[in-house]
């Protein structure tokens, strides 16, 4: 089964929007589930997935929906 566009694995190197510029890195994890990551409560859900990603520059992380993210072309 193909993966839908927004969908990422974990390994993929993504970027998206972080303070008026791109930020790179790579996806940590799916989240399919209410949980704490990064900080802060997720409310995610398998129709409603999140993605934890770490950025290569700062190396901290964070949580965004699918809809944020793009997956980075070498």
């Amino acid at each position: 089964m193909a993966k839908k566009k927004d969908e990422f694995s974990k390994g993929d190197k993504v970027t998206w929007k972080s303070h008026g510029s791109e930020a790179v890195g790579k996806v940590e994890k799916k989240i399919t589930g209410r949980t704490e990551e990064a900080g802060r409560t997720v409310d995610a859900s398998p129709d409603d997935p999140q993605y934890k990603v770490r950025s290569e520059k700062s190396g901290g992380s964070a949580v965004h929906k699918p809809g944020a993210l793009k997956k980075k072309r070498s």
